[in-house]
């Protein structure tokens, strides 16, 4: 959520950045929301100095031994009124509130200005694609014969849902353990176990689930969502918290399925596992000092790149464009991993930094030099997403016989196999 206080210096300004985003702000109803709660509250002022007044006119009068009846009567009606006010500004507070919580983030200033993905900005690449000698297939066409049933999913959950078998099940296994470990024992993350069921209040405090909820998985008559990505329930383990300073950056690491009902994407993806209603991810979360997030953002972002490196994976870095970052996000790496049966780099982790636009949400403080509780920054990141990683092995990773050689740093997890091959 934004800083009103930003609103209220340079609502124009506000309105230039957002507008690089592709929102309107809507400033007149935001000057109305204004208007009336400055007007409550010059009020109350009055009122509550005049009360002072009369209190203390009271006093003296009481001291001469003289009947204060009347000042009572005024101080009375004083209080009825101030109760009134009271409840008034609480209304008006809590729909300024709820216009704060429809804007998304500001965008930071190195982040490139553009509508759409067009307009993202490489950064660098890492790895050469691979030329192969024979008919490059794709990742449902390879995994067909070692594992992968989509027809089977449909007839137990409908679209958008894959059952793995055999070596692919392992391999799959295979990478959540390797990326945990590269995190959790090279990288400082603590590996967090939690729930996969958030409330709205969750929900709300990493995003907007006003805006948001179509794309989660809700349960019937319960305040309870599937978790889109573990980020919803690691970000708010420090949801109402106060964290020490000296505590700084706060590391976690969470291994997690994730349920998305991908309501905007109708015809997109809808072949193999890019694109899922579930599927598991490997993230990894740091609440960082305001002073050093960007730091912290730059080293998230090489945390999750040494996954794709060490499974010898070609990708790139992507700076998203103002007009195609998340919500919530102040600046977005995009990881994108080289699909040979595509043809293209596809998105396998997104790191951003929101600087302290989710901890307004969830009041996620620290205690400052000062003994001052101050917002802290959030950051997270995929660490990969692993259905997307093993897509990206099966097509880089594919020989003409049909079977997958095993990316060196897997093997360890896979009981030393080199290969897998169609049974």
């Amino acid at each position: 959520m934004l800083d009103v206080q930003l609103l209220r210096a340079d609502l124009a300004g506000v309105a230039r950045r957002l507008a690089g985003r592709g929102v309107t702000l809507d400033t007149s109803a935001f000057e109305s929301l204004e208007a009336q709660r400055k007007a409550v509250q010059i009020e109350t002022q009055e009122l509550q100095a005049r009360r002072n007044q009369l209190s203390k006119q009271i006093g003296q009068l009481k001291a001469k031994k003289e009947d204060p009846t009347a000042l009572m009567a005024q101080v009375t009606a004083q209080a009825d009124r101030l109760k009134a006010l009271e409840q008034e500004l609480d209304e008006i507070q809590g729909r300024l509130n709820e216009f704060l919580r429809g804007l998304p983030n500001l965008p930071h200033a190195s982040v490139p200005v553009g509508g759409s993905a067009d307009q993202n900005l490489e950064v660098r690449r890492d790895g050469s694609p691979r030329s192969f000698d024979f008919p490059v297939r794709d990742h449902v066409d390879v995994g067909a014969a070692l594992g992968m049933d989509f027809d089977a999913a449909a007839r137990l959950s409908g679209a958008r849902f894959v059952v793995l078998k055999g070596a692919l099940a392992r391999m799959h296994r295979a990478l959540a353990q390797f990326m945990l470990d590269v995190h959790t024992r090279e990288h400082g993350y603590t590996e967090v176990y939690v729930p996969y069921l958030v409330t709205a209040e969750c929900a709300d405090g990493v995003s907007s689930l006003a805006k948001f909820k179509d794309d989660l998985f809700k349960v019937e008559d319960r305040d309870l969502y599937l978790i889109p990505t573990a980020e919803y329930p690691v970000t708010n383990l420090v949801r109402n918290e106060i964290v020490p300073g000296e505590k700084l950056p706060l590391k976690f690491a969470c291994h997690s399925p994730c349920f998305r009902s991908e309501a905007g994407s109708y015809g997109k993806d809808t072949r193999g596992m890019i694109r899922q209603h579930q599927f598991d991810k490997v993230e990894i979360v740091q609440i960082a000092h305001p002073e050093r997030s960007y730091d912290a953002h730059e080293e998230l972002t090489a945390h999750a790149e040494t996954i794709l490196k060490r499974l010898d994976l070609p990708y790139r870095v992507v700076t998203l464009c103002t007009g195609d970052m998340g919500f919530s996000a102040a600046k977005t790496y995009d990881l994108e991993v080289w699909l040979p049966g595509q043809n293209a780099y596809r998105e396998i982790s997104s790191c951003s930094n929101f600087e302290a636009f989710q901890a307004r949400r969830m009041q996620a403080r620290f205690r400052n030099e000062k003994g001052r509780p101050e917002l802290v920054h959030t950051l997270n990141g995929s660490g990969l997403a692993v259905g997307r990683t093993l897509v990206a092995i099966l097509e880089n990773f594919q020989n003409a016989d049909g079977s997958v050689a095993v990316p060196e740093a897997l093997r360890p997890y896979m009981g030393g196999a080199s290969v897998i091959r169609p049974a």
